[in-house]
Parts: structure tokens; C-alpha cells; sequence
């Protein structure tokens, strides 16, 4: 009989499909990373955590989603910034928007520096996919109001309720979320741990923040488990996300910068 591990491991594999929204990309009926049962609903950018989310666009048109995780640090999908020979776009190509809805955001920021889990091959899967995160630095604080989402450093246990919001391809101009979704468990790889979930999560929803309650004294407030990075296709899909844990380091490493 095989071990849970064993079982993730295998969904780590059919996991082939990175979730970064390219422009004129072909529609699929059956969304990746979403299924058969879209629970996906509209949520309020204005409101926490939500506000906490960013849109990520490079200068050929590509887009993610971020998460603010310091009043200068931002967390991503590092394969959103690649461009077409896979190498890493200069910081100066990239740009976050603040409370983007419907062609409208609240401020934009340019990207100082960035620092990234690459080297990694997007086509090998699955240990491809464990260095597949970036953070970026801002040239400016963020907005008055956005408050940054602080680190989980212990992954979720299989079964704790999670939440994925972000910029969806097929939704792109509004932030929808799946509030109702599980943590599945970690599967191994030889480049470091992933994280399975069920949150519906589709292309442009790569980078968005996989939360999960605070379990700590005060139990009020939302920490980033993870971000999104890769999808299965199928009914009902097993999606993959990069564990904090393998970023604090990079998000906490120059405090000078965090402010």
C-alpha cells in the first residue's frame, strides 16, 4: 500500500501545467486548477487579506499574482518572470499594482531587485517546481493601509482550511478566491518540499498567497502557507504550492530593506 507521501508525490508529477497568464493563450474548457466544481467567488480588494494581494506584470505582457509580505517585499512565482529563452527578467521590467480592479489600482510601485529560488527548469517536474518562488523588492513602500501578511513557518497539516485568491486568467480583471479549500499534505522532492492543496486556482493565479488562519495566541489574522506555482488538470485537481518556509530567509535576510 502506498504511503500519503508516496500518493502526493505521484500527484506532484501529474502536475504539469505552471499558472503564470500569458498574453492570447487559448481558453480550456476544463480550467486547470479548477475542475468540474468552480467554488471561486468575487472577492472585496479593499478588505483583509485581499488587500494584501498584488497584480505582477512584466513589460512583454505577462502576469501574476503577489502577495505583500513586507512594507517593501513582495512574493511571486519566479517562472512569471522569466522571459521567452527562460532567464530572469531585470528588476527594472517588472511592475506591481496595488488594489488593481476592473482596468483601475490604487498605486503602482516599481520593482528595485529581486531575488529568486533559481536557478530551476520549469520542464522538470517535480523538483522544478521547489525553487519556483521570487521575491521582489519595491522602490517605495506600499500604500498606506496594506498591511504585509506575515510567514507561516510550519506548513499546514493535511486537512487544515486554506483560502486562494488572485487574478484568474478567465477573471482577470477582479481578485476571486476559494474560501472552502483543504491542505492535502507535503510530498518530497529531491530540491525541497511542495505543498498539495484542492483550492481552485487557475492560470495568472500563479504567486498568490495560499492562506491559512493564525493558530498562534490571538488566532485573528491570516499568515501566507504557501504560493501557488503549478495545477493539474482533471474534475477535480490536486494543485501544487511552494511552502514558505523555503523563501523566509530571502523575505527576512536584509531587514534594512523590509523597513
Amino acid at each position: 500500500m502506498k504511503t500519503y507521501q508516496e500518493r502526493a508525490r505521484g500527484l506532484l508529477i501529474a502536475a504539469a501545467l505552471l499558472l503564470s497568464a500569458a498574453p492570447a493563450l487559448a481558453q480550456n474548457p476544463l480550467l486547470p486548477g479548477v475542475g468540474a466544481d468552480d467554488r471561486r467567488v468575487a472577492v472585496d480588494t479593499s478588505q483583509t487579506p485581499w488587500r494584501s494581494l498584488v497584480k505582477v506584470q512584466n513589460n512583454l505582457g505577462g502576469r501574476c499574482t503577489g502577495v505583500l509580505v513586507a512594507s517593501r517585499r513582495v512574493v511571486t512565482a519566479g517562472h512569471c518572470l522569466l522571459n521567452r529563452a527562460q532567464k530572469f527578467l531585470p528588476a527594472s521590467s517588472l511592475h506591481v499594482l496595488f488594489g488593481y480592479d476592473r482596468g483601475e489600482y490604487r498605486e503602482h510601485r516599481a520593482v528595485a531587485a529581486l531575488t529568486t529560488g533559481g536557478p530551476f527548469d520549469p520542464n522538470r517536474r517535480p523538483e522544478g517546481l521547489a525553487g519556483d518562488w521570487a521575491v521582489l523588492t519595491l522602490s517605495a513602500d506600499a500604500p498606506a493601509g496594506v498591511e504585509p501578511l506575515p510567514l507561516a513557518r510550519v506548513p499546514p497539516r493535511q486537512g487544515t482550511p486554506l483560502m486562494l485568491g488572485g487574478y484568474s486568467q478567465d477573471k482577470a480583471q477582479i481578485v476571486t478566491a476559494d474560501t472552502a479549500c483543504a491542505a492535502l499534505g507535503m510530498a518530497g522532492t529531491g530540491k525541497g518540499p511542495l505543498l498539495v492543496h484542492d483550492c481552485n486556482g487557475t492560470r495568472g493565479v500563479s504567486g498568490a498567497a495560499l492562506l491559512v488562519r493564525d493558530d498562534g495566541d490571538s488566532g485573528k489574522g491570516w499568515e501566507v502557507a504557501g504560493i501557488a506555482v503549478a495545477a493539474q488538470v482533471g474534475p477535480a485537481p490536486r494543485n501544487i504550492a511552494v511552502p514558505a518556509a523555503a523563501f523566509v530567509a530571502a523575505v527576512e535576510g536584509n531587514t534594512s530593506s523590509l523597513r
